[in-house]
């Protein structure tokens, strides 16, 4: 039902956003950029963690991997990545299609400043096999995201 609440949360605050759906899973950053026509980079994937007792959704560029100390530094302890299991129940979206939209339950969304190299990013909608496509801008608005700093950027080369 993940996809359908992230279809209602765009009727709701952007109508004028279509949820796309692809023949090919977007499970993965290298398969979701195949999947929509973009490089690695565009995909904003949402990283479900835990600080201490806190779950947080921090979104990235594709090619971005979490630093650790910048990390712990702007959230105050040290982030762990939710489980599968644990990211279903808190975010009602499922690995691969997790992103800051339509929640289960809300949750403290955060953006990373590596998104703003890009006009357009393109994030899941909740399935495997779903995106949007939308400025980082519009995306930090519609989920009340704070931007910080908390990613380093690899090397087309090393994103698997």
């Amino acid at each position: 039902m993940s996809l359908e609440t992230v279809r209602a949360f765009f009727a709701k605050n952007a109508p004028d956003i279509t949820v796309i759906e692809s023949d090919k899973s977007s499970a993965t950053v290298a398969l979701a950029a195949e999947a929509y026509g973009v490089t690695p980079a565009e995909i904003a994937k949402t990283l479900s963690l835990r600080v201490g007792d806190r779950v947080l959704l921090v979104v990235t560029c594709g090619t971005a991997r979490l630093d650790n100390k910048k990390a712990r530094a702007v959230f105050g302890g040290k982030p762990r990545m939710l489980s599968a299991e644990e990211a279903l129940d808190a975010t009602g979206h499922p690995v691969g299609g997790i992103c800051p939209f339509g929640l289960k339950t809300p949750l403290p969304v955060y953006c990373d400043i590596s998104l703003k190299a890009f006009s357009e990013v393109v994030p899941a909608a909740g399935s495997i096999n779903s995106a949007v496509r939308i400025s980082p801008a519009r995306m930090a608005e519609l989920t009340g995201a704070e931007w910080i700093d908390v990613s380093e950027i690899r090397e087309q080369s090393e994103v698997a």
